[in-house]
């Protein structure tokens, strides 16, 4: 979560955070605005920001170490997971890690939501009750259809928009509710 979203997730007023924590107030306005790279600031900073917002300094540092892999690799992760787990094992890992959640928070929407479709759909397969903790999350939705790269590929190369379509049509409707194209989530070597 950035310092931005924590201050205002705690009701605070950065001028508030700047007096504080003895931060220049223009310091802490060019991290919150993008300008600077907390993870390019002094320890000291880190140190005192993590101090007043209560949290750890590795909480903060964290969107700055963790880098977001490409959502084809994050699709890829998460299939493997489910066979390497098995359906049960992976709802059960899934849900306990609370890793939607943690996306959803980071603002990683597509992450997020593909991994709350997979938990939907390998629920209902099994006839398992969907995890209500979820319930705001669902309400979400991406604003343009993710496809698969291969299938954007297929319709550049053929020139051929129809593929698209036929993607969305032949997609899991867990999927298709976050409008994210999906029709396959076994098969992976």
């Amino acid at each position: 979560m950035s310092v931005s979203e924590i201050i205002s997730q705690k009701h605070l007023s950065k001028y508030r955070v700047a007096k504080d924590s003895n931060i220049p107030y223009m310091t802490l306005n060019d991290i919150c605005n993008g300008k600077a790279r907390l993870d390019k600031c002094s320890a000291d900073t880190v140190y005192k920001l993590a101090k007043v917002l209560n949290v750890s300094m590795e909480e903060l540092l964290e969107p700055y170490v963790s880098p977001r892999p490409s959502f084809d690799l994050f699709k890829s992760n998460v299939c493997h997971r489910l066979k390497e787990l098995g359906d049960i094992d992976f709802l059960i890992d899934t849900i306990e890690s609370d890793d939607i959640t943690k996306y959803y928070k980071r603002s990683w929407y597509p992450e997020s939501l593909y991994l709350l479709a997979m938990v939907d759909y390998i629920s209902r397969i099994n006839n398992v009750p969907i995890c209500d903790a979820y319930t705001d999350i669902r309400r979400a939705k991406l604003k343009d259809t993710v496809f698969p790269s291969s299938v954007i590929a297929a319709s550049a190369v053929m020139r051929d928009e129809s593929i698209l379509e036929r993607a969305k049509k032949e997609s899991i409707p867990e999927f298709m509710r976050f409008n994210i194209v999906e029709s396959d989530v076994r098969n992976v070597d």
